[in-house]
């Protein structure tokens, strides 16, 4: 089944709800990149034991592709300052949710309640902030439907999916602000901002 063993069917298959998804990516390290850029493919997260947004995406969209559901990726894309973010979409009674990999306490799973994309990617705006409080959450991305790498076997890829996150890159995107409108945001405050300071795992230091 897309190449993948009857040992990683086993345990994707037993992820059978997006909650269940989210607790199991919850669980996996994070995938502080120490070696250098990554985008781990699902074989690898299960194999290495580590990952970070989009790879985390990767495995949810893999797991949703098994159960028959589309497996879609949404790119939120922020000011030059900051990192992009990456969340596996999935539906349920017609509403959007998103399972997301992240090591902060924002930016995190998505109840399946939006009545659109748009909307969900939205939910996002207040929690996508700098640490001197800026918010900068700019755009989001029409839905990237990985069925159209189903040929290149993206599920159990040795090498790195760049290619996934040039079809990130370039999908279509939605401005959220208008011009001008960035200045005058009001900055997260200090309580927010501590809450986004809190991370589940801490980088290991390396021995001398």
């Amino acid at each position: 089944m897309e190449g993948l063993t009857k040992e990683e069917v086993k345990i994707l298959k037993s992820l059978t709800r997006p909650r269940r998804v989210q607790d199991f990516l919850d669980a996996i390290p994070i995938n502080f990149e120490e070696e250098g850029d990554t985008v781990l493919s699902p074989r690898r997260v299960l194999r290495e034991n580590r990952a970070h947004c989009i790879e985390g995406a990767l495995l949810a969209a893999c797991v949703f592709a098994l159960q028959g559901r589309r497996p879609l990726l949404l790119d939120l894309t922020s000011a030059r300052h900051d990192d992009d973010h990456v969340v596996a979409l999935f539906q349920e009674h017609g509403r959007w949710g998103a399972v997301s990999k992240t090591n902060h306490a924002v930016l995190r799973y998505r109840e399946p309640v939006y009545r659109t994309v748009g909307e969900l990617a939205m939910s996002y705006f207040h929690e996508y902030f700098l640490h001197d409080g800026r918010k900068t959450l700019r755009s989001y991305s029409r839905p990237v439907d990985l069925i159209r790498f189903r040929s290149r076997g993206w599920m159990v890829e040795e090498q790195n999916l760049w290619y996934i996150v040039d079809a990130l890159n370039t999908a279509p995107h939605t401005d959220i602000l208008r011009p001008g409108q960035g200045n005058a945001l009001r900055r997260a405050d200090a309580i927010e901002i501590d809450a986004g300071k809190l991370t589940q795992w801490k980088k290991q230091k390396l021995p001398d």
